[in-house]
């Protein structure tokens, strides 16, 4: 029993501690000795969705340091808690829809720190090709429409060239 427990703490090369969570090397009857259930519990939570080992090729059971858990957190939730096991699933079930959210949440949020990012440094070029005192300011504008619309009440329509207005029409020629 020591021995197994001794593998799961040993970290493997480019290991983190998230990866040695996940490693299954406890065998049912540990397992259940760590979580403080009967190895039959442990097939009914299995049986039930809650938990889901690793399989050997042999085909016999192997939880993580995570499924050891979670095996806890059951167990707290029935004893305690006095919730059924349906109760558990779903709170399992929206823990997890919450951790897929959260990670979800961080990639946008990466992904818009790069888009910021991006924009910073445009920009930053933009400024250096065009530095702001090369642009007009906006109230500068303003006035300058200003200006043109009051002028242009007083101007007569500019004129089309010939043959687009009332005119005659432009020759055809039939071949």
């Amino acid at each position: 029993m020591s021995e197994q427990r001794d593998d799961a703490n040993e970290r493997r090369p480019g290991e983190g501690p998230a990866d040695q969570d996940d490693r299954a090397v406890y065998v049912i009857s540990v397992a259940a000795e760590l979580a403080g259930v009967h190895p039959q519990t442990l097939r009914i939570y299995e049986r039930k969705g809650l938990v889901q080992p690793k399989r050997t090729p042999g085909n016999s059971r192997r939880y993580s340091a995570r499924d050891v858990a979670r095996l806890r957190m059951i167990q707290r939730l029935t004893q305690e808690q006095g919730m059924n096991l349906a109760g558990v699933r779903m709170m399992l079930e929206m823990e997890s829809e919450l951790e897929r959210m959260r990670r979800r949440a961080e990639r946008l949020a990466e992904e818009l720190d790069r888009q910021r990012e991006r924009v910073r440094a445009e920009l930053e070029r933009l400024e250096q090709r065009n530095p702001p005192s090369a642009m007009v300011p906006m109230h500068v504008t303003r006035r300058i429409r200003l200006r043109v619309t009051e002028t242009a009440d007083d101007r007569r329509p500019i004129e089309l060239g010939p043959g687009e207005a009332d005119g005659p029409p432009a020759p055809t020629t039939h071949q």
